[in-house]
């Protein structure tokens, strides 16, 4: 077993967080099947690390729209030969993008300090294994699954109803004895969200501050900044960089990216200009 690394203290950081997004899986939307091997996944680990990146999310089942849902078994063999890689190569705190109570377990053990889960720990099982992990934990709001949430996008504010959503899940984590310290919230851009909604919930992100716990944003190459720069996929780093900014501006602790470079540099900009 190799020892987690150490999570950063998401409250006191003096500014955001940047997380390099690893997939280790064939079929994400943006970078499916680049990390197909242990070796690959370290090397791109490494130059995010070089790029500046605060922490790496690796993940081994895709959630994009549509997606085909991954047997545990299969993504075990994806993320933790990569996670006990990485841990044993780099000094950089790991968190593992999950739902699975059992890898969420295997994955703390072999080396990450956060679970990040799109399904906010709802799996029978998951809440109980992440409050026995000892690690951070990061709920994200999304309605259904990844096969039919764009169907699901019927709100009558959807900033209120996600923060009540959010809410609920930080509760239920609290009476699991998760201390409030080691809780994240993530209010699930692009999922189960049309593209006004998306842009809603970033122009009022600082509404998400009443639940008292650092804010994780994923906006990075989604189809939100290609619909609104007209971009392809592979050209929509500058438009995540813009994006991960403005949550930034309005309290996000934690920028969860593909594009490691653009976003340190736009916030070398915010930062120079919040010092002058």
């Amino acid at each position: 077993m190799t020892a987690p690394c150490a999570c950063p203290d998401w409250r006191q950081s003096a500014r955001p967080l940047i997380m390099g997004i690893l997939n280790a899986t064939p079929d994400s939307f943006s970078d499916g099947g680049r990390f197909d091997s242990v070796d690959r996944a370290v090397a791109a680990a490494q130059e995010m690390i070089e790029a500046g990146a605060d922490l790496i999310d690796v993940g081994g089942e895709s959630t994009r729209p549509g997606a085909t849902p991954v047997a545990e078994a299969e993504e075990l063999a994806r993320v933790i030969p990569v996670i006990e890689a990485l841990a044993m190569r780099f000094d950089c705190p790991l968190s593992v993008d999950t739902s699975s109570p059992v890898v969420m377990t295997r994955a703390v053990e072999a080396g990450a300090c956060l679970i990040n889960d799109v399904r906010a720990l709802t799996r029978p099982g998951a809440v109980e294994a992440a409050a026995a992990s000892g690690a951070s934990v990061c709920v994200m709001h999304m309605r259904g699954e990844p096969d039919d949430m764009t169907t699901r996008t019927g709100y009558a504010d959807v900033v209120t109803e996600v923060i009540d959503y959010l809410a609920e899940r930080v509760e239920c984590l609290r009476s699991a004895g998760i201390p409030a310290e080691r809780i994240l919230v993530d209010p699930g851009f692009g999922f189960a969200k049309t593209h006004a909604q998306n842009f809603a919930l970033l122009r009022r992100l600082d509404e998400l501050a009443r639940l008292d716990a650092p804010i994780l944003v994923g906006m990075s190459r989604k189809r939100m900044i290609g619909e609104a720069t007209g971009q392809s996929l592979e050209r929509r780093a500058v438009g995540s960089a813009a994006a991960a900014l403005l949550a930034a501006e309005r309290g996000a602790a934690v920028l969860r990216v593909h594009d490691v470079e653009a976003t340190r540099d736009a916030l070398a900009v915010w930062e120079a200009v919040c010092a002058a």
